[in-house]
């Protein structure tokens, strides 16, 4: 069945302020890399039609639902993670169970799709990549983030340093860092090979996040993510940045303090040399 939308939504004041309050509990600096780009890049209109395919348990379409822009649609083939993004975005966001490769749309359905972190989960991207095509408009901008090949090594220094020896990578448990259910990384040019080969027009590339804390994707993922689960970190839940006061006398908050200090390293950096966490690539179908 294809699903009908109706367009609605109206802009509210959702500037740079009211982004960094939502993303105040966000410790993964990659995560909150990919949320701004990913908004630039949409750069996303009353009315307008966005699909965030692959959600997840549905943060950034809470932040598209907070800030009010466009008319947000949500899709993912993990039952579980939908039941948490029904539970935390607004209820007047459409959220749906399907596949990447059949979405219950019909041709040139959105004029916006964010595909984050999404690619590297697929056996056959492509396939994935031109059904996400079909259900863009004429015109229409889709934001991709995937993980880096040339990730820094302080990132995942296990893996980095597995990959150099000739081992397979370690993609299960808390080792399992950036590789972690992913069926492959992608370099620079493999992913701008693959958007062109979907025949859509590459606009923008960027790297996100070269410097960061070491072992950072073990220490949100492996012990952080997992201690949020079970209700022990209750005030590290993304979800819940409103009750956050931003005390630097909350243990959290000091840790994040560290946390964005050297991530604003990555603000100032300039070219597109050496290694980074995340690809960000901004394409439009042609018209």
């Amino acid at each position: 069945m294809r699903e009908s939308l109706t367009a609605g939504g109206a802009a509210m004041g959702d500037g740079p302020a009211g982004l960094d309050r939502m993303l105040c509990n966000e410790a993964d600096m990659s995560t909150k890399q990919r949320v701004r780009v990913a908004l630039e890049y949409l750069d996303i209109q009353p009315g307008e039609r966005v699909l965030d395919c692959g959600c997840g348990y549905g943060w950034p379409l809470k932040i598209l639902s907070e800030i009010r822009r466009g008319v947000p649609v949500g899709t993912d083939r993990d039952l579980s993670r939908l039941q948490r993004a029904r539970r935390e975005v607004r209820g007047d966001v459409v959220l749906l169970a399907a596949d990447i490769a059949h979405l219950p749309f019909p041709d040139e359905t959105f004029d916006k799709i964010l595909l984050s972190e999404v690619l590297e989960h697929l056996t056959d991207d492509l396939g994935g990549l031109l059904e996400v095509r079909r259900v863009l408009k004429r015109g229409g901008v889709i934001a991709v983030t995937v993980p880096n090949h040339d990730y820094p090594f302080l990132w995942d220094p296990i893996n980095w340093t597995r990959e150099r020896l000739g081992l397979a990578p370690i993609r299960r448990g808390f080792l399992g860092g950036i590789w972690t259910d992913h069926v492959r990384l992608y370099h620079r040019q493999e992913i701008v090979a693959l958007l062109r080969r979907a025949q859509l027009t590459v606009e923008d590339v960027r790297g996100l996040v070269h410097y960061c804390v070491p072992f950072a994707h073990n220490l949100v993922y492996g012990v952080g993510k997992a201690l949020v689960d079970r209700g022990v970190l209750a005030g590290a839940d993304r979800f819940r940045y409103a009750e956050n006061s931003g005390s630097l006398w909350r243990p959290l908050n000091l840790g994040r303090w560290v946390f964005n200090a050297i991530d604003r390293l990555n603000d100032h950096r300039t070219g597109e040399g050496g290694t980074t966490v995340v690809i960000g690539v901004k394409a439009r179908k042609p018209r």
